[in-house]
């Protein structure tokens, strides 16, 4: 838990924290991107893509109750939410859900949600997205 939770607060951190700056080109040179030594860190960093977003959402029984499809992030930088897709086949019927963070595990390997089931996920308020 105490990773996973770790690894959720590095992935707001990452997302969050202004990226370098695109400079105005000034004689002749224009700095975009990053250098050779970020690129190496940056290839070697975490990857929320890779590391939680698609995996399966298990419970305490090993059984499969949903999918993190994304991660929000709270006005105050901290990753507070994974959004589950729950219930459904091939995208129809399912829904997403909300889960604190708080409330997942790391066990095993693998991401547990306790004493959850694939019915009891699926019954909690579907979550939407604001609209802007």
């Amino acid at each position: 838990m105490k990773r996973l939770s770790t690894i959720l607060i590095l992935a707001a951190v990452v997302l969050v924290r202004p990226t370098t700056t695109a400079v105005a080109q000034v004689a002749g040179s224009t700095t975009l991107g990053v250098a050779v030594a970020e690129a190496r860190e940056v290839a070697l960093g975490w990857s929320a893509r890779r590391t939680i977003l698609g995996h399966t959402v298990y419970n305490d029984q090993n059984e499969k109750v949903g999918n993190i499809d994304d991660i929000i992030i709270a006005p105050t930088n901290h990753v507070s939410y994974l959004i589950i897709g729950a219930g459904g086949f091939v995208g129809l019927g399912r829904q997403d859900v909300a889960i604190p963070v708080s409330q997942i595990q790391l066990q095993n390997g693998k991401i547990v949600l306790p004493g959850a089931s694939k019915d009891a996920v699926k019954s909690l308020p579907p979550f939407e997205y604001a609209s802007k």
